[in-house]
């Protein structure tokens, strides 16, 4: 059974930075395609960043340039860079898994994914 177990949220000012972890049990990050979705209150699950095995990394047009999707093939781990934290970012952030890989038109879309985290919170305030 797939488990995806993400960390690392919590609160920070605006302009600081964050780094989120997901860990799968019963899953290989290297292999398919994984992406990072938030949720802000009273608003839709939206895409921030997907990566595949082989294209280039996909960023929704509000984080690129501070946010950055890697993962890590040896201790089997995906990560979110967050820097220059804004106050519109505050969210829960949810790590997402497909059961292979996904056409990159659809990579940020929640329907193209089958596995979710339980979410950790975000907070940006000052």
């Amino acid at each position: 059974q797939v488990q995806l177990v993400e960390s690392g949220g919590g609160s920070v000012q605006p302009g600081g930075s964050l780094r989120l972890s997901c860990a799968p049990s019963g899953y290989t990050v290297s292999s398919v395609s994984m992406a990072w979705f938030r949720q802000a209150s009273g608003k839709d699950r939206e895409g921030v960043a997907a990566i595949d095995r082989d294209d280039p990394s996909q960023y929704a047009n509000s984080v690129k340039g501070r946010f950055t999707i890697s993962r890590d093939n040896t201790k089997n781990t995906l990560y979110l860079q967050m820097n220059s934290l804004r106050p519109e970012d505050t969210a829960m952030y949810y790590c997402a898994a497909a059961e292979t890989r996904v056409a990159w038109w659809s990579r940020m879309y929640r329907s193209s994914y089958k596995y979710w985290g339980q979410g950790t919170q975000v907070t940006v305030s000052s």
